[in-house]
């Protein structure tokens, strides 16, 4: 039970994370390597908000989310647009995407590294005992799987319940019948890249309350979030809460009963696992 409710708290930002890239290349069609020093750039932020104005990370995600917004569209409209309206197919848009996006991690890395350095960073905030199920979890994971909770149950009831969600998964689905119907494919297509740097950006401040973390982590969590995303089928919101789950539950164990160390290796088995049984991803739609 207690290695259940550790993988169930960390699979919430797992699954923030995810759901940021989900949207990025569901979407937009953007295959983002730099997702995860957007992720980074949350964690110091909130870092940062907390040691030298006492605000705390959860309140911080105020600022936090407007400003990743904002960040992300303006790197869509000025480097990835481009880019968008050249390709021919969404082949070359992906490989051009990503060598785009490899160059802008290194770029986003060495500020952070300019700004932070590069040492390992945490910093104390609800590191306290709260009693769970008869056993003892950290306050501070607790609320930030709380926190993800809301903030996915805000991203779900945008994408279904309003008019603009509706029209970010007829675009996920397919962009040009959504031309058809009078959708702003490309408006659409920058706001999901933007949405989608706001909730990676939050899903690291979260990660920060309870993790030690660096300017070079951020391509460990690019990968994670890329395997959930394709775990869970590329641009499905469910299947990537449900892969992020999975993948948190599946890495608590083997840290508990086996090896810290075997971590990585558990993601990439359950991945490959998941793939030999449905390649289009545990929601995807199979390609006819």
């Amino acid at each position: 039970m207690q290695i259940l409710v550790t993988g169930i708290l960390l699979s919430g930002t797992y699954a923030l994370i995810a759901l940021g890239l989900t949207l990025q290349y569901g979407v937009a069609r953007i295959m983002n390597i730099a997702n995860g020093e957007t992720l980074v750039a949350g964690c110091f932020i909130a870092f940062w908000l907390y040691v030298s104005f006492t605000i705390n990370p959860i309140l911080g995600l105020f600022v936090i989310a407007p400003l990743a917004f904002v960040l992300n569209w303006l790197i869509y409209e000025v480097a990835l647009r481009p880019l968008v309206r050249r390709a021919k197919n969404r082949g070359q848009l992906e490989v051009d995407s990503i060598l785009a996006t490899f160059g802008l991690m290194f770029l986003l890395q060495g500020l952070m590294l300019l700004a932070f350095g590069g040492e390992y960073v945490n910093y104390q905030f609800l590191a306290e005992r709260f009693m769970l199920f008869g056993s003892a979890y950290g306050l501070n994971r607790v609320v930030a799987f709380c926190a993800a909770v809301v903030i996915a149950g805000a991203l779900y009831f945008f994408l279904y319940h309003t008019r603009q969600g509706t029209a970010v998964r007829a675009v996920a689905a397919d962009p040009a019948s959504a031309n058809l119907v009078a959708i702003d494919v490309a408006k659409t297509s920058a706001m999901a890249f933007a949405l989608g740097g706001a909730l990676t950006a939050c899903g690291g401040a979260l990660l920060s309350t309870f993790y030690t973390f660096n300017a070079a982590m951020g391509i460990a969590f690019t990968m994670k979030a890329l395997i959930i995303v394709i775990m869970g089928g590329v641009g499905d919101v469910r299947g990537a809460v449900l892969a992020a789950l999975m993948l948190g539950v599946a890495e608590t164990a083997v840290a508990s009963l086996i090896d810290p160390g075997l971590t990585i290796a558990a993601t990439y088995a359950l991945f490959i696992l998941v793939l030999l049984v449905r390649p289009q991803g545990l929601f995807g739609r199979r390609t006819t």
